[in-house]
């Protein structure tokens, strides 16, 4: 059973745990750099981002944090996704800078423009995805590296890009835990490789 952290700063991250749980994982809640040994992967779940990077900042965070996504398997949503990205927009900020884009902060407006969106362009199998949007963030540059695994109103949405994943909406707020699955399959391919 893969074992997977899931960032206990702030946002959302008890909800991804349940999810990792429902999904075959067994999730460990991480808040400073120590807690980030034996994990197989991570998640850095939804929040306030400029929250987030402050926090991780004042814990020392970002490079422990920048050198375990060169070595093993994140998976960023909302907020998560912001720090993953190479570039931050509206406005600009730090990030880990581990998936090749550009993405912009709330993008699709104030909490009042949040929504939940049945999304059918989507490379996961089965039907439709239900994606919570919350203050949203939007992909506006996907790199030459990044593969794009679901779209919404013809934006990028989910994308993976080597060992990581990133999702502009909450996949933990759903029953469904396709997302959770195909990035625990990641770590599981991420881990067989370093077995060889």
């Amino acid at each position: 059973m893969a074992v997977i952290g899931v960032l206990a700063l702030q946002g959302d991250y008890e909800a991804h745990a349940a999810a990792l749980r429902r999904a075959g994982a067994e999730p460990r809640e991480v808040r400073r750099a120590a807690e980030l040994d034996g994990l197989d992967g991570l998640v850095i779940p939804g929040g306030e981002s400029t929250s987030m990077l402050r926090l991780m900042e004042y814990y020392g965070l970002m490079p422990p944090l920048a050198a375990f996504g060169g070595r093993k398997p994140i998976f960023g949503t909302c907020a998560g996704a912001i720090l993953l990205a190479s570039e931050v927009l509206n406005p600009p900020q730090p990030s880990l800078g581990l998936i090749d884009m550009a993405v912009e902060r709330n993008a699709y407006g104030r909490q009042l423009d949040s929504r939940v969106a049945r999304i059918t362009d989507h490379q996961l199998g089965g039907g439709e995805l239900e994606a919570v949007f919350i203050r949203a963030p939007i992909i506006r540059r996907a790199g030459a590296g990044c593969r794009v695994l679901a779209t919404y109103l013809g934006d990028p949405v989910l994308v993976e890009s080597g060992l990581h994943m990133a999702a502009t909406f909450h996949p933990e707020l759903t029953p469904d835990d396709r997302i959770h699955r195909r990035f625990l399959e990641k770590v599981a391919a991420w881990t067989q490789a370093e077995a060889r």
